[in-house]
């Protein structure tokens, strides 16, 4: 690829992207356009930014630096330039602070000044929030004559809305201006930087489908099920840094080579190697012989279920449910029958209280007694559990709400190995040949649809119903591909008993 660098300034995006990963950066500037995806988590991010925004400031802020002259509490729309941190090369930087902050003081917008304010999700304050608020602070001191010595770093809304001043001081400049270096740096490269080795945010970025192609050209041992960051690097120092290697790798030889790192890594040497092999020959693998759904052998039918939520509210909206009945002759439904199965969606509305939504709940469990409850992943379990014990329900009702509750993902990891990078429903029923029918949806999609819906004006105070009808759509994919995965189980459990029936025969 021939690159043609232009006098494009950096900024704060670039930034930010190379704070999170370097290659990430150098896609910005450089990669193609149309390689790129949309994600609903930056959407997501700046919905909780607004939110926090108005709970500090319910007044609207006002825009540019009219605001600024005016001396109005909140201003956005200001860019600020400079060349701070970098004038050794002369490259111009920068930058679009997203909120400033009326402070005391006296700049050349009059006897007042600004400092810059972050939005931050989760707990703590990291070195990505440091730098750019560093970085605004240089230069919007440089714009209003008028140092900034602290900046604001805001989490959470509402009444759960949390302040923290940052000073702009001590080593920050420092670690600001390196920061700057060497992202210019990179992005001089005609090479982008090479793959992160965790890739588990990678779902975060818009480039994922780019790295993820050239993860799986190179073999990166990032696409092995299994192994994170250090496991990667601990591999890499006994020369084995590409899936292949690891596929042709003594399972004994590198548990030995592993025990001097903790016998921890010892004990999962077979499972990486034989992981990799299964992936490098695209052939399930059989892990325990035993059924991996028994509850299945006589059950009249399975609620397959799903929840939708907001982990940061702590808000499951959508408890969802495949009513999935047994055939007459014994069978299970394929695919196809299952889709045509009544789907049952029930809303957690806050204003309708969690009890009410209890009460929904025990009508349809106990409207099917004997159904187990199959799920994937702990999600569902934990969330009906924590549900039953807020509601009040006895011990004896919990745990046969435990025993109703079947886990596939478990089920599957327990027996079987699989030719995926993953072992989450996505990638699991992806390869069966499951096909959700919203293309690129995911969670944070169905999230952002709901709180659009929540906060939207229409029909009822509510947004618009398809919102509602694209989440219901998306949760009831989920709750079909579960039982793609529990059929395939079925299927795998019913080869199993026929060859042990003709073994015994013969």
């Amino acid at each position: 690829m021939r690159l043609v660098f232009s006098e494009t300034p950096l900024n704060d995006r670039l930034l930010r992207s190379w704070l999170r990963c370097k290659r990430r950066a150098w896609l910005d500037r450089h990669g193609d356009p149309a390689q790129r995806q949309w994600t609903a988590h930056r959407e997501l991010l700046l919905d909780e930014q607004r939110r926090s925004f108005s709970t500090l400031f319910p007044q609207r802020p006002q825009r540019g630096e009219a605001a600024a002259l005016a001396a109005a509490p909140a201003v956005v729309g200001v860019r600020v330039r400079g060349l701070q941190g970098l004038a050794r090369s002369g490259q111009p930087v920068e930058a679009h602070p997203p909120l400033l902050q009326r402070v005391e003081g006296r700049s050349r917008w009059g006897e007042h000044a600004y400092r810059p304010v972050i939005f931050r999700q989760g707990r703590r304050t990291t070195r990505e929030h440091r730098v750019l608020l560093a970085l605004w602070g240089q230069l919007l001191g440089e714009e209003q004559g008028a140092a900034v010595r602290s900046g604001l770093v805001l989490s959470g809304v509402g009444r759960g809305l949390q302040q923290e001043t940052l000073p702009l001081s001590g080593g920050l400049p420092r670690q600001l201006e390196e920061a700057l270096g060497r992202l210019d740096q990179d992005l001089a490269s005609p090479q982008p930087p090479p793959l992160v080795a965790d890739r588990k945010k990678c779902v975060l970025c818009g480039w994922r489908g780019a790295c993820d192609q050239v993860a799986a050209a190179e073999g990166h041992l990032s696409e092995v099920s299994g192994i994170g960051a250090k496991r990667r690097d601990l591999l890499i120092s006994l020369g084995i840094d590409r899936l292949e290697r690891l596929a042709a790798t003594d399972p004994e030889a590198l548990a030995s080579d592993l025990l001097v790192h903790g016998e921890q890594h010892a004990e999962v040497a077979e499972q990486l190697v034989t992981q990799a092999r299964v992936q490098r020959d695209g052939v399930p693998q059989r892990r325990d012989a035993s059924a991996a759904l028994p509850e299945l052998a006589t059950a009249p039918g399975v609620l397959i279920y799903d929840i939708e939520s907001d982990p940061d509210a702590r808000d499951d909206f959508l408890h969802g449910f495949v009513l999935l009945e047994r055939h007459p002759d014994g069978r299970w439904p394929d695919g196809a029958e299952a889709a045509s199965a009544p789907y049952r969606p029930m809303l957690a509305l806050i204003e309708h209280g969690e009890a009410r939504l209890w009460q929904r709940l025990q009508r349809l469990l106990n409207a099917y007694p004997g159904w187990p409850l199959l799920h994937y992943g702990e999600t569902e379990r934990l969330a009906l559990v924590r549900l039953a014990q807020r509601q009040g329900a006895s011990e004896r009702q919990i745990a046969a709400l435990r025993a109703r509750l079947l886990d596939v993902h478990q089920r599957l990891r327990r027996h079987w190995w699989l030719p995926t990078n993953g072992y989450g429903l996505k990638a699991v029923a992806g390869w069966l040949g499951f096909r959700w029918r919203q293309k690129g949806v995911d969670g944070a999609r169905a999230l952002l649809w709901w709180r659009r819906w929540r906060l939207g004006v229409g029909a009822g105070g509510r947004g618009s119903r398809h919102n509602l009808r694209w989440i219901f759509r998306y949760n009831h994919d989920d709750s079909l591909a579960t039982w793609a995965v529990a059929h395939w189980l079925l299927a795998g459990d019913a080869e199993e008993g026929s060859g042990e029936a003709g073994a015994a025969a013969r």
